[in-house]
């Protein structure tokens, strides 16, 4: 009997095996996409990975701090550049902090800060290098220009080379030249060991050699500020009675501008916030604020710590608003001697025949016969 069902089987196992061929064939084509997108998954992951890997260690090494900056003791006591662009009054508030840690963690070696207040250069700069030769370590110079001089420069073999303070405009005989002054012992302090302050100008010269000179100034007691009462019109006539009840009449004095003082005093002198603004407001005109504040405000506040004298020589016998000029033909040795002893003074209460230190008003073309002279005033005593 011939099977009628043997048709519709071979169909359906041919459609079986094509369902089978065409199963398989899907599988595999999904094998290779699956594959193919693993392989790009792990490749573009690796690739992130290295960026990412390669960005952070850029990153790393961009973000690494510097390595900190070695701001030292000595940078801080001993500056060694005097040009900053600190206003006057942030100079004078950074200038007057003190420690109070009296004990000094560091050797120090006192040091006297030789202030030139000037209309230009140093004139006599040659006379002054020959001076301070051979003693480093022992004094530091503040030079304070006024005018059209700002851009004065010295040779750099010069001890005044780079020692010129920021410098302000001054006019003689106006308020602005005891702001000058402030503004030199300002400078001058921040330097930790400076212990004396001496202000001289362009016309001035040493007497005696640096030793002679430092140690007379380093072992005082006592300040040089000139301070006296005067009647008539240069004294107490220049009194301004609007200055009344700061400054009364009877304790209006008058003294040399050229002054010695220790670091006390300088401090106390720049930190003056009662007295000095009075000058400034009221000392004008015919009152010359350079010859009454410093002598009014020491006797006022530290008459006991005070010589009342000068140490610099000044020759004011002919009269007139400026003192004796010194050419060359004035310098000789018996003339320099002179001036070394020309009278008797006291020197830590005791009597003593070196009362001025300095000189001045001595003209450039006094220098040649200054210098042929220097062996001697450098070297010798009397």
């Amino acid at each position: 009997m011939k099977n009628l069902n043997a048709p519709l089987q071979f169909q359906f196992q041919l459609a079986n095996l094509f369902s089978v061929i065409l199963f398989f064939g899907f599988g595999l084509c999904l094998g290779i996409i699956l594959t193919f997108h693993l392989k790009n998954v792990s490749f573009n992951l690796q690739f992130t990975q290295l960026s990412i890997a390669t960005d952070t260690n850029a990153d790393d090494i961009v973000a690494l701090p510097p390595p900190p900056m070695k701001v030292g003791l000595e940078n801080y006591i001993h500056p060694t550049e005097v040009l900053h662009d600190l206003s006057d009054e942030e100079l004078i508030w950074r200038a007057s902090m003190v420690p109070k840690v009296k004990d000094y963690p560091f050797d120090r070696n006192p040091k006297v800060a030789f202030m030139f207040l000037t209309r230009g250069p140093v004139l006599l700069s040659p006379l002054w290098n020959m001076f301070f030769k051979g003693h480093d370590g022992l004094f530091t110079i503040y030079v304070h220009t006024s005018g059209f001089s700002f851009n004065w420069t010295e040779p750099q073999d010069s001890v005044f080379h780079g020692r010129r303070i920021p410098s302000k405009n001054v006019e003689w005989g106006k308020v602005s030249m005891v702001e000058a002054e402030r503004r030199l012992l300002a400078n001058a302090l921040l330097d930790f060991s400076n212990q004396r302050f001496v202000l001289l100008s362009e016309s001035c010269i040493p007497l005696f050699n640096f030793s002679i000179i430092y140690s007379y100034l380093i072992n005082s007691n006592y300040t040089y500020v000139e301070s006296y009462d005067l009647a008539g019109p240069v004294g107490k006539g220049r009194y301004n009675k609007k200055m009344h009840p700061t400054v009364k009449i009877n304790e209006w004095r008058k003294g040399s501008q050229w002054f010695e003082m220790n670091r006390e005093l300088a401090i106390e002198v720049i930190s003056d916030n009662m007295y000095f603004p009075v000058f400034q407001e009221y000392c004008n005109g015919s009152c010359y604020a350079d010859e009454h504040y410093l002598p009014t405000f020491v006797m006022l506040k530290f008459g006991k710590m005070n010589s009342n004298r000068t140490l610099t020589f000044v020759d004011w016998t002919k009269g007139g608003p400026h003192p004796s000029r010194y050419t060359r033909y004035d310098v000789t040795w018996e003339f320099l001697r002179k001036l070394r002893n020309d009278r008797s003074c006291e020197y830590n209460r005791r009597s003593n025949e070196t009362c001025h230190l300095f000189a001045r008003k001595f003209t450039p073309h006094a220098l040649d016969r200054l210098l042929r002279l220097a062996p001697k005033i450098m070297h010798f005593n009397s």
